[in-house]
């Protein structure tokens, strides 16, 4: 059954449909706004994993093995490759706020950005 992901042209918002026909009409709302100003948007396919699998994955040394706790830029690496293996990405909000910290960290010790670190 297909998902289909439209943006809200007023919020900026991205709303997900799951649609089980494709032959009846279909004018999406906006869960946010309530606004029918929505443009269908491209978005990756997506596979579920079991919880088994994904568990497998996670228990991967490797995935864990360059991670400084107590570096931030590592976390962030990391924070950003937790999302997929658990089988969902963080919201933007999420990934903002984590940039956002550690963009202010970076200035307050003289470092360099996340775009130049290749983070982004």
């Amino acid at each position: 059954m297909p998902i289909y992901e439209y943006r809200c042209q007023d919020c900026r918002r991205t709303s997900d449909y799951l649609l089980l026909s494709l032959r009846e009409e279909f004018t999406p709302v906006c869960k946010r706004c309530g606004s029918a100003n929505m443009v269908r948007i491209l978005s990756r396919v997506n596979v579920r994993l079991s919880e088994e699998t994904r568990l497998e994955r996670l228990a991967d040394p490797s995935l864990w093995g360059g991670v400084d706790e107590n570096d931030p830029k590592s976390v962030a690496k990391m924070l950003k490759k937790l999302g997929p293996e658990l089988g969902e990405d963080f919201p933007g909000e999420v990934d903002q706020m984590i940039e956002e910290a550690l963009e202010s960290e970076a200035q307050a010790e003289g470092e360099t950005s996340l775009e130049e670190d290749g983070l982004d």
